[in-house]
């Protein structure tokens, strides 16, 4: 009669309670996900092609489930891991399909101007918030958030300039439903602004919100759309890190326009780590990319890997579909709506003059 360790005992004990907890939700996210693979199936079959791939399937169907019906607490674990913890791990597999030779491809002017792109969007987003009647805290938020990635970015901004809860909750309300609305419209415009695949998968780096969200928004395009909008957005988001850091160095003035009184109601800004700064996926994703350069992948691993990603976007899409509050548009207020819209058009618009004068074909 052999005796299981205490440790392996432990290990195995809270294994199954971490699958217990998020057995529900993944199960929901993954039968919205045949649900929407069934219906790209009946869109080849009576159509002749699918006209709307299975990830933006997924975020509909997911919309519609979390309209008619919220989901209680049982549910949101398991949908709080596919929307983030899947879609890391596909963002990660993606870095198998990037080989160096695409990232040369991409060129030194490009990399600056993307670099360019966020600094000055960052400018004009805040002015636009300043200019509706948004504190100067909220302006900053919603500048960064709609800048770099989001509400990632508002949470690693949020602590250095001693944002409240009040602050990040009202800035962050309408971004999960307008991000679903790019990642939805933002194809549209290829046969409309002219674009290649090329120039589109750079307009969607430089302008959907979250790394993830742009594998949503590029595969209609094909897959060198994905790989062109994934890098580009990539070193969009390392744009965060240079951003902390001039907040960082502004943040104290911040806090004494703000007044003694405000200033010592608010936790002081505490510095955030290099992890908080470089997500580990993007580490994965770049690590991935080294070994596909570096022929340590092999080539037969290639497709499975792909579409290994594939499939765990599009579980994490119907997540995101789940987790889309239609009511937080009224609940933003039209401040922040306006300002979040009006951004988000100006960085498309600055995206897309970094395009041309770029000459990308």
């Amino acid at each position: 009669m052999t005796l299981e360790s205490p440790d392996r005992t432990s290990l195995v004990d809270r294994a199954a309670s971490g699958a217990k907890r998020i057995g529900p939700g993944l199960l929901l996210c993954l039968a919205v996900s045949v649900a929407a693979l069934g219906a790209e199936h009946l869109e080849a079959l009576f159509f002749h092609r699918a006209w709307l791939e299975a990830l933006v399937l997924a975020i509909l169907l997911g919309t519609l489930v979390r309209t008619l019906w919220k989901p209680d607490k049982r549910w949101r674990p398991g949908i709080s891991f596919s929307a983030k913890t899947l879609l890391e791990i596909a963002v990660v597999l993606l870095g198998a399909s990037l080989s160096a030779a695409t990232v040369a491809a991409t060129g030194a002017p490009l990399l600056l101007g993307i670099a360019a792109v966020v600094f000055v969007a960052i400018g004009l987003s805040y002015g636009i918030g300043r200019l509706l009647g948004l504190s100067k805290r909220m302006a900053i938020l919603v500048a960064c958030g709609n800048s770099i990635c989001g509400n990632s970015a508002i949470a690693a901004t949020a602590p250095v300039i001693g944002a409240d809860g009040d602050d990040v909750a009202a800035s962050i309300a309408f971004t999960a439903v307008l991000g679903v609305v790019v990642v939805l419209g933002l194809p549209l415009l290829i046969p409309v602004l002219g674009l290649s695949v090329h120039q589109f998968g750079i307009l969607s780096g430089l302008t959907v919100y979250a790394v993830p969200q742009v594998l949503a928004a590029t595969a209609p395009a094909g897959a060198v759309a994905v790989q062109i909008g994934t890098l580009v957005k990539l070193v969009r988001v390392l744009m965060l890190g240079p951003v902390i850091l001039v907040l960082s160095l502004l943040s104290s003035r911040l806090r004494e326009e703000t007044g003694a009184q405000v200033a010592a109601e608010r936790p002081a800004p505490r510095p955030l780590g290099l992890h908080r700064l470089v997500p580990w996926f993007i580490v994965g994703f770049v690590v991935m990319a080294a070994f596909r350069s570096a022929g340590l992948i092999p080539s037969v691993l290639l497709p499975p890997l792909a579409t290994a990603a594939n499939v765990l976007t599009i579980v994490s899409m119907a997540a995101l579909g789940l987790s889309v509050d239609i009511r937080s548009v009224v609940q933003a207020g039209p401040r922040v709506t306006a300002t979040v819209v009006l951004s988000l058009l100006a960085l498309g618009a600055i995206s897309l003059g970094l395009i041309r004068l770029l000459g990308v074909a």
